[in-house]
């Protein structure tokens, strides 16, 4: 595939992250599920459980990898080794991209392990597209990049965020994983527009989606991934999803984690917004207005 061409080739329909709870349902009850997410750190061993567990869902799903810790903002360059083990993990796994963050979180091999907000320059832009192209060619797969939720901005900011995110994967070549929640989070947290970010990036490079739950506080919205999703971010789906085509969307559940069924039944809401979005675009454009 392409780098820049994720648009309309990634209908995989709805998926759900593989978590360790739903380990015996799905091995035993084996469930209609179009395909799971990794962690592809949790899955960087030797062996053990984790790979057994692994391969036997690859023997009935599709598995596309989502990473943590390549920190395409960090100065560091990426880790060799690091980069070693998820090579041999994407063969493994043959996942038709691998996605990961776009923030920092390390310096000088020291890791935050979080996913922290980046200033948004053009400096920043040409540095980590230069990364991200860095290990692409390595690990020779194509990448998306998922915008963060943030809950702090840089005086330093050159751009808006959505501005920030298509510089980079422009310079890139490269996909977008669009979190939909993480961009009502932000744009609570910012007091900016979340319509305007939608309207405003590349939509042809973006080559999956996120949904989520999030937690209101007094004075900030988190992004908590323990809930069902709120109605303002799945209008926000439906847009994006006018917008940008249908693609392969995931929802996010990552603690007080319920049962598959549950996590599955809110997944599969996601359906009712892609059917209207591709009932849309079958409808005729309506006609130009006559020049006065």
């Amino acid at each position: 595939m392409p780098a820049n061409a994720f648009n309309g080739q990634t209908d995989y329909g709805i998926g759900l992250g593989l978590r360790v709870p739903h380990y015996v349902h799905i091995l035993e009850k084996k469930p209609d599920v179009a395909w799971f997410e990794i962690i592809s750190e949790n899955f960087m061993c030797g062996g053990g459980r984790p790979l057994e567990v692994l391969d036997r869902i690859m023997e009935q799903y599709r598995v596309v990898q989502h990473g943590v810790s390549l920190y395409f903002g960090s100065a560091d360059k990426p880790d060799r080794e690091h980069l070693r083990r998820l090579k041999a993990l994407v063969k493994r796994t043959h996942t038709p991209w691998l996605s990961d963050h776009l923030c920092w979180g390390s310096v000088d091999g020291t890791y935050t392990h979080d996913l922290l907000p980046m200033p948004y320059t053009f400096a920043a832009a040409r540095t980590t597209a230069a990364k991200i192209r860095m290990v692409r060619d390595f690990l020779e797969v194509p990448i998306c990049v998922e915008n963060v939720s943030s809950y702090a901005e840089f005086h330093a900011s050159e751009m808006t965020e959505w501005e920030f995110l298509s510089e980079v994967v422009e310079l890139a070549d490269c996909g977008i994983l669009l979190d939909v929640n993480n961009i009502y989070v932000s744009s609570r947290n910012h007091g900016f527009n979340p319509y305007d970010y939608l309207d405003h990036v590349p939509h042809h490079r973006v080559g999956q989606m996120h949904i989520a739950g999030h937690t209101k506080f007094e004075k900030y919205i988190l992004d908590t991934h323990d809930h069902p999703v709120l109605d303002p971010v799945w209008k926000l789906y439906a847009h994006a999803t006018r917008r940008c085509g249908v693609t392969a969307t995931l929802l996010e559940w990552d603690d007080r984690i319920p049962s598959f069924d549950e996590v599955h039944a809110e997944a599969l809401k996601a359906n009712e917004f892609i059917a209207d979005a591709k009932n849309a675009r079958k409808k005729p454009a309506p006609p130009r207005p006559r020049a006065a």
